[in-house]
């Protein structure tokens, strides 16, 4: 089993906190987790069984009466529980009480939000990051908010960063070996979800548009949000294009990433980014392999930049500060890929670059970035596929990729 960096705050929370959620997507290794955590002195209960599902459903308080503590797998399947588990903690308010997973954004279900409002701590699980299948943490956004330049940690660029991109992070996944094993794993996993968890967390009229819906967002990764454009293929209006967008992202399959801006810089674009959250979804849903990447590799630019970000938002999860994620284009097309200010404010702004060349060009958006927030600028990055680190300026650098790990 690989080691899983937010154990640490997990365990943390179970000292101070009534209820702590784990949240992620299916198979990122929430289950195995907290049974490890739990061990044997916590009981375990499943809502991935219907059995359990139904006593649930049919008597939450019931459910919950007499339970000292308890671990609930897939909380989103039952959320009749939540109003028994905020009795529950309400009356006896001890911590680490109730440890519960989902598979899906509760806070996107209103009474959920409300009733465990104070209550409950949130701690994200997303599949693999590249640090824990290596067994080495990394420090790398703590590092660059102190204005510092992390070495790389083991070379990884050329066709080894490619492998590594197609492959993604769910554990599953990687234990094939083969490319087509895993794809054949990746599309397997897609189906499933449509079919089993749209219905945990919305109701949906056309069900069978959101296969091809998926699609078309893979098209888009990396790309600004246009819910016209979006739901046009499919004759959707850009009112439901949204909310089935939405759906994905509660499921945490997509991320709509904000854009930044600031005051001091007029002009600036405010739509939203589209991305995957893994990569190696991403690679399958477009049909991309190794062979169709050593033909051309002109796509593999979106897949890096969506690895880059899902290694720094999993990075995050076990950081020490709190940190927001966002993009940056103006209206001259100046533009940064990543860009993500901590709690006090500070900015660092990351450019993600497929090629093994790096010319001042390339930091042209960080410029400009830089310009906009001042004082609170730290660092401007650019992550390219070489394993040599380049200094530009004071505040500017191009480092590898494995810089991340």
């Amino acid at each position: 089993m690989y080691p899983r960096f937010v154990e640490r705050q997990i365990r943390e929370a179970l000292e101070d906190t009534r209820v702590v959620l784990v949240c992620g997507p299916r198979q990122s290794g929430k289950t195995t987790l907290v049974r490890q955590i739990a061990g044997s002195d916590i009981p375990f209960v499943s809502l991935d069984v219907q059995t359990t599902i139904n006593a649930a459903e049919n008597d939450p308080v019931g459910f919950i009466r007499g339970r000292d503590r308890l671990v609930i797998d897939e909380i989103q399947r039952a959320p009749d529980l939540i109003l028994a588990i905020k009795a529950a903690v309400d009356e006896d308010p001890r911590p680490g009480r109730f440890l519960l997973t989902g598979s899906a954004n509760l806070m996107t279900l209103p009474r959920v939000a409300d009733s465990l409002a104070g209550r409950m701590e949130i701690i994200n699980l997303l599949p693999l990051a590249q640090a824990e299948l290596r067994g080495k943490s990394t420090s790398f956004l703590d590092q660059v908010f102190a204005a510092g330049i992390p070495k790389p940690g083991s070379s990884t660029n050329g066709d080894g960063l490619v492998e590594t991109v197609l492959a993604g992070g769910y554990p599953e996944a990687l234990s094939r070996s083969a490319w087509k094993r895993r794809l054949d794993w990746h599309m397997s996993y897609i189906d499933a979800i449509l079919q089993r968890d749209i219905a945990d967390v919305a109701r949906i009229d056309q069900l069978d548009l959101m296969p091809k819906l998926l699609r078309i967002l893979a098209e888009h990764s990396g790309q600004l949000t246009n819910y016209t454009a979006l739901g046009a293929p499919l004759g959707m209006n850009h009112v439901t294009t949204r909310k089935y967008l939405s759906v994905f992202q509660s499921l945490f399959l997509v991320k709509n990433l904000q854009p930044w801006y600031t005051n001091t810089i007029k002009r600036v674009t405010k739509s939203h980014k589209l991305h995957f959250l893994d990569s190696g979804l991403l690679a399958a849903q477009k049909g991309i392999s190794p062979e169709s990447l050593s033909r051309d590799r002109t796509p593999f630019g979106s897949l890096l930049e969506t690895f880059v970000l899902a290694e720094l938002m999993k990075i995050a999860n076990w950081s020490e500060d709190r940190y927001v994620f966002s993009h940056f284009r103006d209206k001259d097309r100046n533009e940064v890929d990543i860009v993500i200010e901590d709690h006090g404010g500070r900015v660092v702004g990351i450019e993600v670059k497929a090629s093994a060349t790096v010319t001042a060009a390339d930091f042209k958006g960080l410029l400009r970035l830089a310009a906009g927030a001042g004082d609170r600028f730290a660092l401007g990055i650019v992550l390219y596929d070489h394993h040599q680190t380049i200094h530009f300026d004071e505040r500017m650098v191009a480092v590898p990729v494995s810089t991340l790990w």
